[in-house]
């Protein structure tokens, strides 16, 4: 018999602002599918997933839920209304006894649960989303572009655990290596129709491009049938008018069904001009240092980049990537050592936190208000590379419509607002691009866009990002900083950097980059010679130590009750079902104790050790 679906689907039809979304929709998701959700920056992506969440109210249409099934959502921008720190957030739907759960997620993305929300940045908000989401443990897990502003190591443990989980998912991303890795089904959004292939993200594009150059191919040849059909019209309608009157109507549907059809977004028309040629010196750093307080960023670092070099900065959040990339680039003083920047030098900057961009103000205004791109006299023009265009024009080449020209930034989706910052950075001309994470929210067609351009760019590139694949395509050199003032440049992109980098010292880097204190790496004092040091208690570790007692008591008073129960005489004659039932109940409390006592045990003898 075969399995009802987790999640249903059918003839979903939604409408916002007067254009269609979705129309005739049916989607499936049965139990341990890994989905991935692609589809071109506001194409309902999110949108999509918020109906399937049971959040948005189609216009028409209807989801069923299979009985039973638990679905979990984590949302781009959650709420943290009334909520005082990141753990509490994360806690909502769990017992206090749970807090385990929290606390070994929190650990693997990265993040202090104890955080006020009014301090917590912007990524560590949502990790606290994702970690929410993790420890529920639901049956169905929706996951909206769950990689941004994760580190490189918080992703590969995310991906370690997606892929351990038994429950079903689905998941938007742009990251290709993180959708190669878990997606074993793909749900493509296409001008409102959603397709499906069983396979994962590897094979996607190639599926798509054939659907494409299908479309295209049928396209062509309904043209081909409308424009003989019009010649037959106009040469011999005349004469057999009654008889014809059906092939002219049938002409007439043609050309009704060419208009029904929605063509399919174009790629952005992005263009980079390097202008001027720069030194062939761009930067040249000298034995640098710099710390805040106790947190060293880096020591004694020497590099020189030369121009056409593209220059990937790779670490943990909170080593200090950003703060690199201002040393490097003048913004920042170093504490020690020097800084020369090249001649000629023309630079564009596209930030992570997209502060450039006024999120109230309008795109045009956002355009023209800027002072690099303002024509004067012209309220109407920006000046893109030299030359004069009309607002609306330049933000049609990156996919804007007209309609959303006066609408403010704040409206726009994630992966929209960085199209527009990239169309600002794209107007003037620049010799030196310095790209603090672009690549989150961008879809899978403008990243290779992007790539492409910066291929052919005959400039400088300094670049932080956190996508494994998009660095492996752009960059000549990478700059691994792994905390602890420890900074090491590497030929070649991530994959290089992974091959080359020595084997991991035996004291583990924190997290923070801050240094631990006690000597990283050496014996501790005291240990037997010949004998490996007795391996220190991790957080969670610690966390099991100090709950076992009180899990170890109360496993003891359930016995204890369990015990009493069924030391009636007569419970089995009066109800043999809840003697049963009591009795599989104590055989399974007394092997939880039997494990918790060993459990404590052996951390308890750690701990001492």
């Amino acid at each position: 018999m075969a399995q009802a679906p987790l999640l249903q689907l059918s003839d979903i039809a939604l409408t916002f602002g007067g254009a269609p979304i979705f129309d005739n929709l049916d989607l499936v998701v049965q139990a341990g599918d890994r989905l991935a959700l692609v589809g071109r920056n506001g194409s309902g992506k999110s949108t999509l997933m918020k109906v399937m969440a049971g959040l948005v109210e189609p216009d028409r249409g209807g989801r069923v839920l299979s009985p039973g099934v638990s679905v979990g959502y984590m949302d781009q921008d959650p709420d943290f209304a009334g909520f005082a720190t990141l753990g509490d957030y994360a806690m909502h739907h769990l017992d206090p006894s749970e807090f385990y759960r929290v606390e070994i997620v929190a650990e693997g993305l990265g993040f202090d649960p104890a955080l006020p929300v009014d301090t917590a940045s912007g990524g560590e908000r949502r990790r606290a989303a994702l970690a929410r989401l993790l420890a529920d443990a639901p049956g169905l897990m929706l996951l909206d572009e769950p990689t941004n502003h994760l580190d490189i190591q918080a992703i590969t443990w995310l991906e370690a655990r997606l892929r351990e989980t038994r429950a079903a998912y689905v998941l938007i991303s742009h990251d290709r290596a993180f959708l190669n890795a878990l997606s074993r089904g793909m749900l493509w959004i296409d001008r409102g129709q959603v397709r499906r292939l069983e396979q994962g993200f590897a094979a996607f594009e190639d599926w798509r491009d054939t659907l494409w150059a299908e479309e295209d191919e049928a396209r062509h040849k309904l043209n081909r049938k409308i424009k003989a059909e019009a010649r037959w019209a106009v040469e011999g309608i005349s004469a057999r008018r009654k008889r014809n009157q059906g092939r002219v109507r049938a002409l007439a549907d043609l050309r009704a069904e060419r208009d029904a059809q929605i063509r399919r977004q174009g790629t952005a028309a992005m263009a980079l001009d390097a202008g001027s040629q720069s030194g062939k010196m761009v930067v040249e750093a000298d034995g640098i240092s710099k710390a805040f307080g106790d947190a060293v960023i880096l020591q004694d670092f020497s590099l020189k980049v030369q121009r056409g070099d593209r220059v990937a900065l790779v670490g943990p959040n909170g080593v200090g990537k950003t703060t690199l990339l201002k040393l490097l680039t003048g913004e920042m003083a170093p504490d020690s050592g020097t800084v020369r920047l090249g001649t000629k030098l023309d630079m564009a900057v596209f930030d992570q936190t997209r502060a450039q961009l006024d999120p109230n103000a309008s795109l045009w205004e956002n355009l023209t208000g800027d002072p690099l791109m303002r024509v004067s006299g012209q309220a109407d023009q920006v000046m893109v590379r030299g030359r004069p265009k009309h607002v609306v024009g330049y933000l049609k080449e990156f996919l804007f419509d007209e309609s959303q020209a006066r609408a403010p930034v704040r409206a726009l989706s994630g992966g929209e607002r960085a199209r527009l910052l990239l169309a600002r950075i794209m107007a003037r001309e620049s010799n030196l691009l310095v790209l603090d994470e672009p690549t989150n929210d961008l879809d899978v067609e403008t990243l290779d866009l992007l790539q492409d351009l910066l291929g052919e760019y005959p400039g400088t590139v300094l670049l932080v990002s956190h996508d494994r694949d998009f660095i492996d395509r752009v960059a000549t050199a990478t700059i691994a900083m792994e905390g602890q003032g420890r900074v090491t440049a590497y030929p070649g992109g991530w994959s290089d950097y992974q091959a080359q980098k020595p084997a991991a010292p035996d004291a583990a880097v924190p997290r923070s980059g801050v240094a631990k204190p006690g000597k990283t790496g050496s014996k501790p004092d005291g240990a037997p010679a010949g004998k490996p040091a007795r391996k220190a208690l991790s957080f969670n570790e610690r966390h099991r130590l100090e709950v076992l007692p009180d899990e170890i008591a109360r496993l003891e008073a359930e016995i204890s009750k369990l015990s009493s129960l069924l030391a009636d005489s007569d419970l089995y004659i009066r109800d043999p079902a809840k003697f049963a039932k009591a009795t599989s109940a104590m055989a399974a409390r007394q092997s939880a104790l039997a494990a918790a006592e060993e459990e404590w045990l052996s951390l308890a003898e750690r701990s001492e050790g």
